[in-house]
């Protein structure tokens, strides 16, 4: 049985009336757009702001990652190992020193006794054995020697883009000048340009004369790589 003090107050709480839908559809627009929100976490003071700093930096360490292997062309390489034979290191190529002597240390051998590898592991200079590592020198600069360096070897790319310019414009003027000389039939013929490209089986033309067993001691060296890296 149920007291009268207790129906009481269920009648205080449920009085007779019309029945209303109580929803998000019988509440106003202001309303109904309250409760789909979802509460979300402001920050303010010094905790706000440590936050958003922390949000941000984590953004730019993602956007400036390095990538693990750089892709290098080969005027690129020789660049860079011109640059490096100088004493100029590039952030690159100081992260990638770094990891390998990080590498090295993990696995036990020194840094300094194991060599640091210059363009594709197997191919490059030393391991080919065309450059001696006991004579490549040691460099240790300041910042005033590396910009000073940098000036030098600015001037010097330059003195060879203009050697370069000159002979190739030395080259078109005495192109020009024989062809003038020729007779009319065969000089009708030169005027057309051949694009006939070379043949597959052979390398493209270079200036200098090929040097005996290269490609055979590249492709030999590559191949013992190649059986050290399944080994592994």
């Amino acid at each position: 049985m149920v007291g009268p003090g207790r129906i009481g107050s269920f009648l205080k709480v449920f009085r007779p009336g019309p029945i209303f839908l109580v929803g998000p559809l019988s509440l106003p627009r202001s309303d109904q757009w309250a409760l789909f929100q979802c509460p979300s976490r402001k920050f303010s003071g010094r905790a706000g702001r440590a936050g958003r700093a922390k949000a941000r930096d984590h953004l730019y360490s993602c956007l400036n990652a390095p990538t693990p292997l750089r892709h290098l062309t080969t005027k690129e390489r020789a660049r860079e190992a011109e640059r490096e034979r100088l004493g100029l290191i590039s952030k690159e190529r100081q992260r990638e020193i770094d990891q390998e002597k990080a590498r090295a240390k993990a696995g036990g051998v020194a840094s300094e006794e194991e060599p640091v590898i210059m363009g594709t592991p197997g191919l490059d200079l030393i391991t080919l054995g065309l450059v001696d590592k006991e004579v490549i020198p040691k460099y240790d600069l300041t910042v005033e020697d590396g910009r000073r360096l940098a000036k030098e070897y600015s001037r010097l790319l330059m003195r060879k883009h203009r050697t370069r310019q000159a002979a190739e414009t030395t080259l078109l003027r005495l192109k020009k000048e024989a062809i003038a000389t020729l007779p009319d039939h065969l000089w009708a013929t030169a005027l057309v340009p051949d694009l006939t490209p070379f043949p597959a089986s052979r390398y493209m033309a270079t200036l200098t004369p090929p040097i005996e067993g290269y490609i055979d001691k590249v492709k030999e060296t590559a191949k013992k790589h190649a059986v050290k890296e399944k080994l592994r």
